[in-house]
C-alpha cells in the first residue's frame, strides 16, 4: 500500500452548528481506516457528503471544519480541497506525500454524485489507483462515490464497514438464540418490512414507542389523542397474526396532554388513556415485562426508542429499556441513528457489543434488502 493513492468514501456527514462539529461520533468512527492507511505509507484521498446541498455548492455544508478537526485526531496535518474533482482536486492529489491525508470537498456539490453519473464517478476514480468503502451508513445509497467508483478501481471494505457487517450477521444470520429484537420507534409503515424480516428469525419481538399506539388501536383499545397510523391497521394485525405468542407490546403507559418538557404526566394502562392525552413513553410495568423477556437472551437486536426520549419526563421507558439490555449478557447490536442519539443521551454507551452507525442502512439491512455500496465490494472480490 505504501506511496498508492488510497481513495477512501467515509461517512462525516455530522451535525454542524455556525460552523462547529456539535456530535464527533461519524468522524471518530472513521479514524482506525485512516490511521491504518497513513501507517502504511498510503496516500490518503478522503471523500464524503454533508447534508443536503442539492446538487450545488453551499458554504454552509462545507467539509473544511470536518479537516480542521480529523488533524487534530489524527495528531498530524490533513489537507483539504476546495473541490472533488477536476484541476482542484488534482493538485492537492499531486502535492500528497506517502502517509500523508486529503479530504476532498463535498460530494453533493455536484448533481452528478446522487445520479451515480458514470463520468462524475470516472473522474472520482482517476484520483486514486484503489477504492475502499469505509461508509456502511451511506451504503444504502447508489451513488457515485459509493458505488460508481468500485466499478473503475480495485475495491475494498474499510474497518467500520467490516465492523458494522461482522456485528449485523452475528446478531441476525447467525445469532446465539434465544434471539429477542425490540423495534420501537414512531411509524409501522416505515419499519413494516424489518418486522416482517425479524418475525422469520427472532424468539421474541417486542414493539415500544408510538408505533406500538397503532397496534393497540388495531386491537380495539382507546389511546386518547396519541398518534396513530390508521393506514397501517392492517398491517399491524398481519404482524400480530404471524408473531403469534411470540409479541410482547406494552402494558401501560406514561400520558400528558402535549409533547414538551414540563408537562404533567400520569401512568395509566394502555387502554384507559384519558380523552386528549397521549402516550408518549411506555410505563413501568411494560419496562419490567420487556426487562423479563430480555434476561437469559442470547442476542438482543435493538432498533428505535420506547418513547420521546429526548424529553426527560418521558426518556424513563427508553433508559430501563436499554437498561436491560445492557445487563442481560447478551450479545446485544444496538442500531439506527435515533437509538444511537438515546444511548449516548441517556448515559448507556460503551454497555453494548455494538452500537451501529448506520441510520438507514443498517434498517435496510435489517430489511433483508442487499445495499449497494456493499454488492459492488462483493463484484469487486
Amino acid at each position: 500500500m505504501a506511496g498508492k493513492r488510497v481513495l477512501v468514501r467515509e461517512d462525516l456527514n455530522v451535525p454542524l452548528r455556525d460552523g462547529r462539529i456539535t456530535d464527533e461520533t461519524r468522524l471518530q468512527a472513521a479514524l482506525p481506516t485512516l490511521r491504518d492507511l497513513a501507517q502504511r505509507h498510503a496516500r490518503v484521498i478522503v471523500m464524503s457528503h454533508l447534508g443536503r446541498p442539492d446538487g450545488q455548492p453551499d458554504p454552509k455544508l462545507s467539509l473544511r471544519p470536518v479537516a480542521e478537526r480529523l488533524s487534530a485526531h489524527l495528531g498530524r496535518p490533513v489537507a483539504f480541497a476546495e473541490d472533488c474533482v477536476g484541476e482542484t482536486a488534482q493538485a492537492a492529489v499531486g502535492r500528497l506525500q506517502d502517509g500523508d491525508t486529503l479530504l476532498l470537498e463535498n460530494v453533493r456539490f455536484h448533481a452528478e454524485e446522487e445520479a451515480d453519473d458514470p463520468d462524475f464517478a470516472r473522474r472520482l476514480a482517476a484520483l486514486g489507483e484503489v477504492y475502499v468503502n469505509d461508509a456502511f451508513a451511506a451504503s444504502h445509497r447508489s451513488h457515485a462515490s459509493v458505488v460508481g467508483v468500485g466499478r473503475y478501481l480495485p475495491a475494498y471494505a474499510g474497518a467500520l464497514m467490516l465492523s458494522e457487517l461482522e456485528a449485523l450477521h452475528r446478531a441476525l444470520d447467525e445469532p446465539r438464540r434465544p434471539l429477542v429484537a425490540i423495534v420501537g420507534g414512531a411509524k409501522v409503515s416505515t419499519k413494516a418490512g424489518v418486522l416482517r424480516h425479524l418475525l422469520a428469525r427472532v424468539d421474541v419481538l417486542l414493539v415500544a414507542g408510538a408505533m406500538a399506539n397503532t397496534f393497540f388501536k388495531a386491537e380495539g383499545l382507546d389511546v386518547g389523542a396519541s398518534f396513530v397510523e390508521d393506514e397501517a391497521l392492517d398491517e399491524a394485525r398481519s404482524v400480530q397474526r404471524q408473531a403469534g405468542d411470540r409479541l410482547g407490546l406494552p402494558v401501560d403507559a406514561v400520558c400528558a396532554e402535549k409533547m414538551e418538557a414540563g408537562q404533567e404526566t400520569r401512568v395509566t394502562p394502555v387502554g384507559q388513556v384519558p380523552a386528549g392525552w397521549m402516550i408518549l413513553d411506555i410505563g413501568p410495568r411494560s419496562v419490567e415485562l420487556f426487562a423479563e423477556r430480555v434476561s437469559g437472551a442470547g442476542t438482543v437486536v435493538w432498533n428505535g426508542p420506547a418513547g420521546v426520549f429526548e424529553i426527560p419526563e418521558f426518556s424513563g421507558g427508553t433508559r430501563g429499556v436499554g437498561e436491560a439490555v445492557a445487563r442481560s449478557g447478551a450479545y446485544s447490536l444496538v442500531g439506527g441513528g435515533d437509538t444511537a442519539a438515546a444511548v449516548e443521551q441517556l448515559g448507556l454507551a460503551g454497555r453494548f457489543s455494538h452500537v451501529s452507525t448506520g441510520g438507514g442502512a443498517t434498517l435496510e439491512y435489517m430489511e433483508g434488502k442487499e445495499l449497494p455500496g456493499v454488492a459492488i465490494l462483493k463484484e469487486a472480490g
